[in-house]
């Protein structure tokens, strides 16, 4: 039986938690290192989709400090506001297209909806990803599970002591050429 992958991406003001992750659960390499991506693909279409249906993008510092050029996402081809929450604006790199906020998370999630008129926020940021799930505010995981174990790294949801977080999986039905997983939270 064939797992069906997800369904196509649509742009309806959600707040997505959007990576490419390694089987053992990585969303990067030590020292937030991406070179594992080289290689892998997914469905034909698949990044035009989120090109299309992100309208902001909200990151958190440790990625910027490895990244300062991140507002050239999906290899430059999408262009929009991009937000990096930090409690230390004043010592940041300088960064061409990044605005910096230093507030509150439910704050700074409804100044990315803002700007993206009606578009999803995505969001880069393992550890932003966990506190929005903590406190509601994160509408969807969308996860392109890649056939590598890098062993160490930033893992997409670590929390020393965390209780179980259940999700439910959202799947299309149509065939894929890769692994890709879309899940939300789970309501009672």
């Amino acid at each position: 039986m064939m797992i069906p992958d997800t369904a196509p991406q649509t742009a309806e003001g959600k707040v997505i938690c959007h990576f490419t992750m390694s089987l053992d659960g990585f969303i990067a390499g030590p020292g937030h290192s991406m070179e594992w991506l080289d290689g892998f693909t997914t469905r034909p279409g698949l990044i035009e989709e989120y090109i299309a249906t992100t309208g902001a993008v909200l990151g958190g510092r440790r990625g910027l400090d490895a990244f300062p050029d991140a507002a050239t996402l999906y290899g430059g081809a999408w262009s929009g506001p991009v937000f990096v929450l930090t409690h230390h604006p004043d010592d940041a790199p300088p960064s061409r297209g990044i605005t910096l906020l230093d507030c509150d998370l439910a704050e700074a999630i409804e100044i990315a909806r803002d700007a993206a008129g009606g578009k999803n926020v995505e969001i880069l940021s393992a550890s932003i990803g966990r506190q929005l799930l903590e406190r509601g505010l994160l509408d969807e995981f969308d996860l392109h599970i890649a056939p590598v174990l890098l062993g160490d790294g930033v893992r997409l949801y670590a929390k020393s002591g965390a209780e179980p977080v259940r999700l439910d999986f959202v799947m299309g039905d149509g065939p894929r050429r890769a692994v890709n997983i879309r899940a939300t939270p789970t309501t009672a």
